[in-house]
């Protein structure tokens, strides 16, 4: 029996045209992780890279983050130039020079942390923000110097630093000499301290390890993005290591608010004017 396409020639009708094909370029559209909803990436971009369907925090770079905090033009860079060295002259899948190459090429930056003097609602602070696409923002010796200088700099100035943290920890490659970048951290921060600056931590996913277990949870307030995981060890790990489930929602920030590890929880949105008041509150 004919279909119908072939009874309409027949009978001196026109084949159905199949519609052009259409090319959407690469990048127009997108998909969020958390509720699979399909976001037109102009209109993602506009809404700070959260989902308007679910409020999913997508992650984002140093530059993005700097662009959404700080006041437009005052972003004065430091330390730009430094770059890693192989102490260990590592080699997993390819060797760590290699790594860093591709990280650069693709990130367009020279390691996992941009630190700078900037101005936040006209509040001068020195400010610190973790690439998560630069080796999963892992520490190693630059990023602890980094860290550090921009600390001292914060305490000599006395104006408040603000560090937005996105981490899988410590870096590998890097060996001991990564390790020993928790203490130089923590030390500067006890400097800032003793000199009574404002150091005022934003979490953001994922904030994890030796990040984690350092100048991450030594602010004086801390402040996290709904949904970011924030902890020492991943939960599969944590799991296998201790033998027991761990309860729902393990290691996200409203976990943590819960349990009194961060002192809130604060929308993207409201960052910069969360920042704000605090330096107010605290008369900085």
């Amino acid at each position: 029996m004919a279909d119908e396409t072939t009874i309409s020639t027949e009978q001196g009708g026109t084949a159905p045209t199949p519609s052009p094909r259409v090319d959407v370029p690469k990048g127009v559209w997108q998909q969020c992780p958390a509720c699979q909803g399909i976001l037109h990436a102009k209109a993602l971009e506009e809404a700070l890279f959260v989902c308007p369907q679910c409020g999913y925090h997508h992650r984002i770079n140093a530059r993005t983050r700097i662009e959404q905090l700080v006041d437009p033009g005052t972003f004065e860079e430091f330390l730009a130039d430094l770059v890693s060295t192989d102490p260990l002259s590592f080699k997993d899948r390819m060797g760590y020079k290699d790594r860093l190459k591709q990280a650069q090429d693709k990130t367009h930056e020279t390691e996992a942390v941009v630190a700078g003097k900037a101005f936040i609602r006209g509040r001068p602070v020195i400010l610190a923000v973790m690439d998560p696409f630069f080796i999963m923002a892992s520490m190693g010796a630059v990023v602890g110097e980094k860290i550090s200088a921009a600390i001292e700099r914060a305490t000599d100035e006395n104006v408040p630093f603000v560090v937005v943290t996105a981490s899988g920890g410590a870096r590998m490659q890097e060996g001991m000499v990564s390790l020993v970048q928790m203490a130089k951290t923590s030390a500067a921060v006890a400097r800032l301290d003793d000199a009574g600056g404002l150091y005022i931590v934003i979490m953001t996913d994922p904030t994890t390890a030796g990040v984690a277990a350092s100048f991450a949870s030594l602010g004086d307030i801390h402040l996290a993005e709904p949904g970011s995981m924030v902890g020492f060890a991943g939960p599969r790990v944590i799991e296998n290591t201790i033998k027991a489930t761990l309860p729902n929602g393990f290691q996200s920030a409203e976990f943590m608010l819960e349990h009194g590890f961060i002192d809130r929880i604060v929308p993207r949105r409201m960052l910069r004017t969360e920042i704000a008041r605090i330096i107010d509150y605290a008369g900085k």
